[in-house]
């Protein structure tokens, strides 16, 4: 895409965001690829919104992409799976790990043996390195700590993580001054 487009794009999520169409804005950052919205990205995380978290970082990475992002992936869909888990929902976790764990399997067999074991704990926390994992909230906060890390580290969220500087209202000024050139007034 032409850097005319790309500037294009963050024109008009700078005017969607000023317009509060927050929906659209996170759906064009995903559909363009060209600005990761950390803030919008933590939000969902702390919200335990995982099908969104996966949708929203589908439009920068595939899990097959990288190390980062298997890795990004893994800990989401790990955490999903611990808070089935601690919410004795035995047969959701057994689909998560089924649906979204498995697929890490052939990358590391014993890492995901590990992970099935839990399923035969009534407290996942009886295995040693889970025993200090606290609540789901303060989990989902130390797992973002390292998301963050690995997004930062990952090279494919070079160049997408911050977001230009324009004034404010650009596209409505620019498309302003288009009108006043073309008006003999």
């Amino acid at each position: 895409m032409s850097s005319l487009s790309r500037e294009l794009v963050f024109l008009i999520l700078q005017f969607l965001d000023e317009e509060k169409f927050k929906e659209t804005v996170h759906k064009l950052e995903q559909e363009s690829g060209f600005f990761f919205n950390m803030k919008h990205f933590e939000d969902q995380v702390q919200a335990g919104e995982w099908d969104e978290v996966e949708r929203y970082l589908s439009g920068f990475t595939k899990v097959e992409d990288n190390r980062y992002s298997m890795k990004i992936f893994f800990e989401i869909r790990k955490q999903k799976y611990l808070e089935a888990l601690d919410r004795q929902d035995r047969a959701n976790a057994v689909e998560i790990l089924v649906r979204d764990l498995k697929v890490f399997a052939s990358f590391n067999e014993e890492l995901f043996k590990e992970i099935t074991q839990l399923l035969t704990l009534d407290n996942f926390r009886q295995n040693e390195q889970l025993s200090k994992y606290g609540d789901t909230k303060s989990a989902r906060n130390i797992m973002l700590v390292e998301l963050k890390k690995l997004i930062e580290a990952n090279p494919l969220f070079r160049d997408k993580l911050s977001f230009p500087a324009f004034k404010s209202s650009r596209l409505r000024t620019l498309i302003n001054q288009r009108f006043s050139w073309m008006c003999p007034c």
